[in-house]
């Protein structure tokens, strides 16, 4: 087993993963390591100096099997399972979001590198939903539990409808090509940990049984705790650095304040389970096929 080493980033999410080789194969028991500090601190930041493509496949496949890039939207040219996240590719998703929750089994994990950085800005968000429920005053986390909420792909989440420019409207067409609407968990509970999260983020659009208008609120009230400053990690990429979230139990939001400058990263994603509710049952799919992007565990 190489030398891990964790230094802790903030007190409730993140940490810096030193003594690590991550271009070369790992052995189990650091496998295993980097998997508890993943569960312990959700977000983990690693030096990727001489990390390709192929090299951030083989390392994510540390963790499970690889989801294809996404379901609607096209993978790096001869790399079906990495992402361009690419400045020149239209708008920052500046939302806050959790990584393909409008599919049945999202993402258990997702890598992202950076290739290219800005001179300034360009940040990535992650907040840990965990602390967000642990934060919630009690009347209102009973609340919640027994909540259900429908997440879509198939709403503008980025600009304003009257704002689309005709590459814009491009874009959002190819991300809506295939319909999805699945109902999730608002507290999600965590498969390995036990922990409870708040299973909501940009695409979750409606709670069941509830009005949009009602939902909304909702949603927003119970978002406000997941995005406090306290549970949230601001991490400003330098080149060549590799950072693995739990996308069970985290949400993330790329910051757009970089004026446009060229910002790429690559993203590679780790196929999930079904999310499970605290009374133990799953999520369930409405409309759309996702068997192309990630299987769906028997």
């Amino acid at each position: 087993m190489t030398d891990v080493r964790i230094q802790k980033i903030t007190a409730n999410i993140g940490a810096r993963v030193l003594g690590v080789d991550i271009t070369r194969p790992l052995d189990e028991e650091t496998v295993a390591a980097l998997r508890e500090a993943l569960d312990v601190h959700k977000a983990l930041a690693f030096d990727a100096e001489g990390l390709d493509d192929e090299g951030q496949q083989a390392f994510a496949r540390h963790f499970g099997d690889l989801t294809t890039a996404h379901p609607t939207v096209g993978a790096v040219e001869g790399a079906p399972n990495v992402l361009p996240v690419d400045s020149e590719r239209g708008r920052a998703a500046n939302h806050w979001h959790t990584d393909v929750t409008f599919v049945l089994n999202p993402p258990q994990a997702s890598t992202l590198r950076s290739i290219t950085v800005p001179p300034y800005g360009g940040e990535t968000l992650i907040a840990s939903s965990a602390a967000a429920y642990r934060d919630l005053p009690e009347p209102l986390r009973r609340f919640a539990d027994t909540l259900w909420a429908e997440h879509t792909n198939d709403y503008d989440y980025a600009v304003p409808q009257e704002e689309i420019d005709e590459e814009q409207a491009a874009q959002r067409a190819q991300f809506t090509s295939i319909k999805y609407r699945t109902v999730h968990p608002v507290v999600r509970v965590h498969p390995l940990t036990g922990e409870r999260g708040l299973f909501v983020g940009g695409f979750a659009q409606r709670i069941v049984g509830l009005s949009p208008g009602e939902s909304r609120k909702i949603l927003d009230l119970l978002q406000a705790y997941v995005t406090r400053p306290e549970n949230v990690l601001r991490w400003r990429w330098s080149e060549n650095q590799l950072v693995l979230f739990d996308n069970r139990i985290t949400q993330h939001y790329a910051v757009d304040n970089y004026d446009r400058a060229p910002r790429r990263l690559h993203r590679v994603t780790v196929a999930g389970d079904v999310p499970v509710g605290i009374e133990g049952k799953e999520s369930y799919a409405i409309e759309g096929d996702a068997s192309h992007y990630t299987p769906v565990p028997v």
